[in-house]
């Protein structure tokens, strides 16, 4: 008697009736029929309906990408820089993007100290810690004891470790968007840090071009977050102004997002 699934998907191959009895699918097949006979035997015995077991922990929160059109806010007046330091600053990153490329398998194969463990890519709270610091990300001032004369060195895991090119080098273009998103996460609901500045710097430095379609979105997301960060300080003499300019600029001009660009 036929199957359904005979039914529903006629044989293209012919294959002699046999009596499942005296088949032994544990023995390797000897001839094509036999071939034949074991691969129809397997399809007979799965079930109808499979169901993936996937953990949602697992799952992005965001895997849609939305790549918005929108450009940045404009800087109030005093507080773009101008076209001439810009390219200056486009300069530079180049150079700091070939020494990475350059020196990347180097800094690889260095050990790291044994207090420097890099979190798992999907740890977004560990990544934040380890790159901000627990002193920034629980919000919390340094107590006595964290300035406590006999431990005058500094304490990276409240500090957060700094992107040196041991730690950077190690992170496949994946991670480093990944890590990316994290930090562009936390900027879009907490203050611009040195210590943020700092690794979203390192970070772009570390993505290689041509952008893929997340990278693309992260980045343009990032010069806007960027210059409304820079349209509510008060002071040109605000000490963010300069990094928030520089994120802004690499954006726009070395990664040619031209419409995010500040004008004279």
């Amino acid at each position: 008697m036929k199957s359904d699934v005979e039914e529903l998907m006629p044989r293209l191959l012919p294959v002699e009736e046999y009596d499942v009895e005296d088949f032994d699918p544990s023995v390797p097949p000897r001839n094509p029929q036999e071939y034949l006979r074991q691969v129809q035997l397997e399809a007979s015995m799965c079930p109808d309906v499979m169901v993936a077991q996937i953990d949602p922990k697992k799952l992005k929160k965001n895997q849609t990408v939305n790549i918005s059109l929108s450009g940045c806010q404009p800087a109030p007046e005093g507080f773009s820089p101008s076209l001439k330091w810009q390219q200056l600053q486009v300069a530079n990153f180049s150079d700091v993007r070939q020494n990475v490329n350059k020196h990347r398998e180097h800094w690889k194969l260095q050990s790291l100290d044994n207090n420097v463990v890099m979190p798992n890519p999907e740890d977004e709270e560990g990544w934040l810690k380890f790159c901000l610091g627990e002193k920034v990300y629980f919000k919390r001032l340094l107590s006595q004891d964290d300035n406590d004369n006999e431990n005058p060195g500094i304490d990276y895991v409240k500090m957060g470790f700094p992107p040196l090119l041991s730690i950077v080098s190690r992170l496949s273009q994946a991670s480093v968007t990944i890590v990316l998103e994290y930090l562009m996460n936390w900027l879009g609901e907490k203050a611009f840090t040195s210590e943020l500045g700092r690794w979203l710097y390192a970070l772009l430095a570390c993505l290689e071009k041509p952008l893929l379609p997340e990278a693309h979105s992260l980045i343009r997301q990032l010069a806007r977050r960027c210059s409304e960060v820079r349209a509510s300080l008060e002071s040109k003499e605000d000490k963010r102004l300069s990094a928030l300019n520089l994120l802004i600029c690499l954006v726009a001009r070395y990664f040619e997002q031209n419409d995010l660009a500040d004008k004279e």
